[in-house]
């Protein structure tokens, strides 16, 4: 009991006061309404210029993808109709001005509010739920810092200095030293928590360590985008902060993912993303590299990507030019907290695998996911399951946590549920931005009418981005 207290006690400092909750409660239900009704007034008056405004998108997108898919002067030719396109866009949303600052101030002030009368809820609920418990400090923490991560952040930020304030042991990566054999070394001289200062590449190596030895893994964001401590519910700014949960923390155990014997925290993307990432320029100049490789794996006489699996619906797949195997679901149909992950303990993964062999199916899986229907195009298809296999008949190129792999098939990937104890400081936000984001959905709205009503909010699950995998195998209850 005095576990739960302390936890809710300590996330209460940022919980609005309820006089102040269900007011904005209120506010975000009028809101919410309003942005209905704006829109379905809308639409329903000028049904034409909705249909027009697609049908442009739809011009836009296929030929940009032609112009950024082709080489040569022939490109060029679809430059009049892509702007054209972009006209017709503009043109549309330009004659309901008036509308779309109403629809969109609406959308912010219903985003604000119902985020400020909910986001309590929903942290408080991964402590009191028993999903986390506060820990004692570290009896010997390490800190192992790569010093070229993130241009140099751990310089920048003084992490040594830091860490020994903290009484936590900081090691420095040199460049032929190898990650693995330093963490393990540290486990063996005692080290009971280790944490990881660099990208989310190290931050798997280390994962792996943490995961084999059973001790806790401390993330420290130092890495350039740092997707890992985004989903954890740290805040990706504070680096120095991160350090506390050595001192001050809060432990819950997460998922890991395999595919063969590597371990990944984020996602292993096979593919376009793949092939671009094992170009040597990919680092320096990523746009410069995509623009430069794209035309030869999507254009015309491009070669087909061996990738061959099962889809959800049993269907198999010859022809994917993307596919992305994720460490639990990312949320992709919703843009708020799009491309970030609720949760990091369902035990599943998130498998995302697209068809764009042509202007065409791009425009239109584009087109359909601007009005929030891109589960319909034939060309994508997203779910979720324990394990995933991909056939090929000669190596595959994977980016794995943003590094590049070639490794053999088949490719079996493979869910390890709650495999890593993970301390986070307690002062952390703890909810990725997908976890944290407040959209007009029946569950919200439902969490909303009670805060408005003075009724008390129960913790529960968050909703599911996708749905599961129709295997008829049990999902795993833990």
């Amino acid at each position: 009991m005095s576990f739960v207290w302390r936890a809710s006690s300590r996330l209460d400092h940022a919980t609005p006061p309820s006089s102040w909750a269900r007011p904005a409660a209120i506010l975000a239900l009028i809101t919410g309404v309003a942005v209905v009704v704006i829109v379905l007034r809308t639409v329903a008056q000028d049904p034409a210029d909705f249909i027009l405004m697609l049908a442009c998108l739809f011009v836009l997108v296929f030929f940009t993808w032609f112009i950024l898919s082709r080489r040569g002067r022939l490109r060029l030719l679809a430059v009049p109709a892509a702007l054209f396109g972009l006209v017709g866009v503009v043109a549309v949303l330009g004659s309901h001005v008036v509308a779309l600052v109403i629809l969109i101030a609406a959308l912010m002030l219903f985003g604000f509010s119902a985020r400020y009368a909910l986001r309590a809820s929903r942290a408080t609920a991964r402590v009191a739920g028993g999903r986390a418990r506060l820990v004692e400090p570290a009896n010997r923490g390490v800190l192992i810092i790569n010093p070229l991560s993130g241009g140099g952040k751990a310089v920048r930020f003084n992490l040594i200095q830091e860490a020994r304030r903290r009484g936590v042991e900081p090691l420095l990566l040199g460049r032929r030293m190898d990650l693995v054999e330093l963490a393990e070394r540290a486990v063996d001289d005692g080290a009971d928590v280790i944490g990881m200062a660099g990208g989310d590449g190290s931050q798997a190596l280390l994962a792996s360590v943490a995961m084999r030895r059973d001790v806790a893994h401390v993330c420290v964001p130092a890495g350039t985008r740092n997707h890992f401590a985004l989903d954890l519910g740290l805040d990706r700014d504070d680096l120095i902060g991160a350090l506390d949960a050595f001192t001050e923390g809060i432990e819950r155990r997460v998922d890991l993912a395999r595919v063969n014997d590597h371990v990944f925290v984020n996602n292993a993307s096979l593919g376009l993303y793949a092939s671009v990432v094992q170009s040597d320029a990919y680092r320096d100049a990523k746009l410069g590299t995509w623009r430069r490789l794209l035309p030869d794996m999507v254009g015309p006489g491009a070669s087909s990507i061996d990738l061959q699996f099962e889809d959800v619906n049993a269907k198999s797949w010859l022809d994917a030019t993307l596919v992305v195997v994720s460490n639990n679901p990312y949320q992709l149909r919703r843009f708020a907290g799009v491309g970030s992950r609720p949760e990091l303990d369902t035990g599943r993964l998130g498998i995302f695998a697209a068809r764009t062999h042509n202007a065409r199916a791009v425009a239109k899986l584009v087109t359909l996911g601007t009005v929030g229907q891109s589960h319909r195009s034939r060309g994508l298809q997203q779910w979720a399951s324990e394990d995933f296999e991909v056939r090929s008949e000669a190596s595959v190129a994977v980016g794995l946590d943003g590094e590049a792999f070639l490794l053999s098939p088949p490719l079996r990937f493979v869910s390890l549920p709650g495999v890593l104890r993970v301390r986070l400081p307690r002062h952390a936000p703890l909810l990725s931005p997908a976890a944290a984001a407040v959209t007009l959905s029946r569950a919200n709205l439902r969490a909303l009418v009670k805060i408005a009503v003075g009724r008390r909010l129960e913790a529960s699950p968050p909703e599911r981005s996708v749905e599961p995998a129709r295997s008829g195998r049990s999902e795993r209850h833990r």
